[in-house]
């Protein structure tokens, strides 16, 4: 048995066609979806990133804008640009490229943004809305993940899922959205005890911890679905937390890394700001 490959790259390709359909028909009745990116500093592999999802958003024909802000930009600074931005009604979304420099505190950033132009689904109040099953903009790389099980028709309600991982950015969030689909879902981490035990029972198996290959064939059960969100360089290489090699001969389906849960990620991003637009013009 070989698993079958969810490509995440041909399925996110297959989405930002239908968006970008629906933002030319949106446009047709003169609503721009509109994301604004704030980035503070210098860092090499976010600046990659923002430019990505620059890329990507035109791509699409929707409305996109980098504001670059210096190191030194103090915390008082940043959010009087985001006060600006919530308060301009041409701005669907708007998301802070993380981490910031040191000097600001990064749970205040995410709270000053108005929470229906959270795109990245960080504010507490929509952390919330997603805890207690409410429509809301859901974080896009959980988002991600659960619109790939879906396209590939992988039934959720009533699985054993074992999330590896407890990040307020994966881990959390996509063990939440998946118990909203009636999955029994299981968290693993640091401090499990057993946990190749568990990650045995999984029918669904999601590792988001950052450790390559830290997940095996031996560690899953035969049939599983997998799931990789991890991504580490290694050798000059990108590779997951799972040992793509040795699971696929156990797995029924897994995610490779790249080309995996990653196109999903800012695919979502889109998502979730055409949603804020639709939203904020009452369609």
């Amino acid at each position: 048995m070989s698993a079958e490959v969810i490509y995440g790259k041909e399925l996110a390709t297959q989405i930002r066609q239908e968006m970008k359909e629906e933002v030319a028909s949106l446009g047709e009745k003169g609503i721009f979806p509109k994301l604004v990116v704030i980035i503070v500093g210098e860092d090499p592999a976010s600046q990659s990133y923002v430019k990505g999802k620059q890329r990507a958003s035109e791509n699409i024909g929707m409305k996109s804008e980098l504001l670059e802000l210096s190191d030194d930009t103090t915390e008082q600074e940043l959010l009087e640009t985001i006060e600006e931005l919530n308060n301009d009604e041409e701005v669907h979304g708007i998301l802070v490229q993380l981490p910031l420099p040191k000097q600001i505190d990064e749970q205040n950033v995410i709270e000053a943004i108005d929470p229906k132009k959270d795109v990245d689904g960080f504010h507490p109040i929509n952390v919330g809305k997603l805890m207690t099953g409410q429509d809301t903009f859901y974080p896009c790389t959980p988002y991600g993940i659960l619109v790939m099980l879906k396209r590939a028709n992988i039934s959720i309600e009533g699985k054993q899922v074992v999330v590896v991982g407890r990040s307020n950015l994966v881990g959390k969030p996509v063990g939440q959205l998946l118990l909203n689909e009636n999955a029994t879902v299981t968290y693993c981490h640091s401090r499990t005890k057993n946990m190749k035990t568990l990650t045995k029972q999984a029918d669904i198996l999601i590792v988001a911890v950052g450790k390559p290959h830290m997940i095996t064939g031996e560690d899953i059960a035969e049939g599983a679905v997998v799931i990789d969100v991890g991504v580490n360089r290694v050798d000059g290489k990108l590779t997951g937390d799972v040992d793509f090699e040795s699971a696929k001969e156990k797995a029924s389906y897994i995610t490779p890394v790249p080309k995996g849960v990653g196109p999903m990620t800012i695919t979502m991003l889109l998502h979730n700001t055409i949603k804020a637009a639709k939203w904020i013009h009452n369609q």
